[in-house]
């Protein structure tokens, strides 16, 4: 057996095949960008942003070292989706053609150049960033009557249609952009919002958690990062024996136990529940014991011809994210963006 790894591999056809399908949901006249703030959501922003450019209208980041990165290999249009808050980074964002959001007073700056496209950013009831209705207001009228830009809000609950916040946004988006300038370009879709409320989608959709597969509610959408280690050891355990720090788990009968070489130090979930299932040579599996900082223990009792070198799936597009993520009450987001450097990344498909 070589050194064993913990590896992170990163399927670039399957974001783009996720992107197929979420384009596909439009009309023809909406235009798509690519979320790709955090590092891509844990994916690899570069890798990411270079695999999909020929697909997307856009990319959306938050960092403007993240957005001068992306433009070294792409024109296409960047948003800076949290806005800029400094006249350094708007001569950045100048020089190299960033669009910027605008959520509060304190960026009201940025309106003092004409040579940059802002987007708006309207308080439709998700209560983040944004201004209100009635903020909006004064400024479109002392200051973006002649101006070109676009109005833009964010959605809290598009992932649940039934949830009425949904129907409020939307008519509170609707009525700031009819009393108003109703020709001017206009973004509120997010993933769930494609996903469920195709009729918003409008100028521009803005899809993050969809490119990379986490998603709840949709099976088409696609894991594309699968999370993988090695067993290191087996050990054949006793009844009444316990397992690992605090001695938290306590074996109810003889068993084979798998250590494998991954733990927190390399992103996986310390807090991960006991009957947590991963898989082990297409078997499913169950975390057994607390998670420590370099290894993670499994039950393998009932895996046949389970041994040292075989690769433990935390997730796949099989035994997806979301699994994982809702047997422990957590998001696919958090687990995505956890993931430490020292865990090897492979990427299919470039």
């Amino acid at each position: 057996m070589k050194e064993p790894s913990a590896e992170l591999i990163i399927d670039i056809d399957v974001i783009r095949n996720n992107i197929i399908y979420l384009k596909s949901l439009l009309n023809p006249n909406s235009k798509f960008m690519a979320v790709l703030k955090a590092n891509a959501y844990g994916h690899g922003l570069q890798k990411i942003a270079d695999g999909i450019n020929d697909i997307v209208d856009g990319f959306g980041l938050v960092r403007i070292e993240e957005a001068l990165n992306v433009r070294k290999f792409s024109n296409k249009k960047i948003l800076l989706m949290q806005g800029l808050y400094n006249k350094a980074d708007l001569d950045l964002a100048i020089k190299n053609n960033f669009d910027s959001v605008i959520h509060n007073q304190d960026q009201l700056f940025i309106l003092d150049n004409e040579n940059i496209h802002i987007w708006l950013k309207v308080n439709t009831g998700m209560n983040r960033l944004g201004f209100s209705p009635q903020e909006f207001s004064k400024i479109y009228k002392g200051r973006l009557i002649s101006r070109e830009f676009t109005l833009m809000s964010h959605l809290a609950c598009s992932d649940n249609p039934s949830d009425e916040l949904n129907s409020k946004q939307f008519d509170l988006f609707n009525d700031v952009a009819k009393s108003y300038q109703d020709t001017m370009p206009k973004s509120i879709a997010n993933t769930g919002c494609i996903l469920n409320f195709p009729q918003q989608n409008f100028d521009w959709v803005r899809s993050g958690i969809g490119l990379y597969g986490g998603f709840i509610g949709n099976d088409i959408l696609e894991t594309a990062m699968t999370f993988r280690s090695q067993i290191i050891e087996i050990k054949n355990i006793k009844k009444g024996d316990r397992i690992g720090y605090n001695g938290r788990v306590t074996a109810s009968q003889n068993m084979k136990i798998a250590i494998v070489y991954a733990g927190y130090a390399d992103g996986f979930p310390q807090a991960t529940f006991d009957n947590t299932k991963i898989s082990i040579n297409n078997y499913s599996a169950s975390i057994f014991g607390q998670i420590s900082m370099d290894l993670l223990s499994i039950d393998v009792t009932e895996i046949p011809k389970c041994k040292i070198g075989d690769w433990c799936i935390f997730w796949d597009k099989h035994n997806t994210i979301k699994n994982l993520a809702a047997q422990n009450n957590l998001i696919s987001y958090e687990l995505m963006t956890r993931i430490t450097p020292r865990v090897k990344v492979i990427f299919k498909n470039q």
